[in-house]
């Protein structure tokens, strides 16, 4: 049920949906409740090691979508295969990002001393 899964995960119950609106999740259903399989759990594993590395939820269906026929609960499950090359595009997008982060903070600092100068 989708109280399970997202407590079972760390996610709300608005992201599980949202997911499942993206087709990324594809719960099966008795009524109204949701019934989310090995299957599921397996791709919103996916999903949240996808997003921590900092890929996009596009990028991540597509890695899910080639890993798909792959999938074996008996087995290791689906996993996030990466090229090197697909690994090291988003090492030097992280990269970019911390130094846009580090100048922002920098800046904000400056900011914050010079308005704490003003006010003495």
């Amino acid at each position: 049920m989708i109280g399970d899964l997202a407590r079972d995960f760390g996610v709300t119950l608005r992201a599980l949906r949202f997911y499942e609106d993206k087709g990324l999740l594809r719960p099966g259903r008795r009524g109204a409740v949701r019934l989310y399989s090995d299957r599921d759990r397996e791709r919103l594993a996916i999903i949240l090691k996808g997003k921590q590395l900092g890929f996009t939820l596009g990028e991540i269906a597509g890695m899910i979508e080639r890993n798909e026929g792959d999938f074996n609960s008996a087995s290791n499950g689906l996993t996030l295969r990466l090229s090197v090359d697909q690994i090291s595009e988003q090492i030097r997008h992280l990269e970019a990002q911390k130094r846009d982060i580090e100048a922002a903070i920098t800046e904000l600092e400056a900011s914050r001393a010079h308005v704490a100068r003003l006010k003495l």
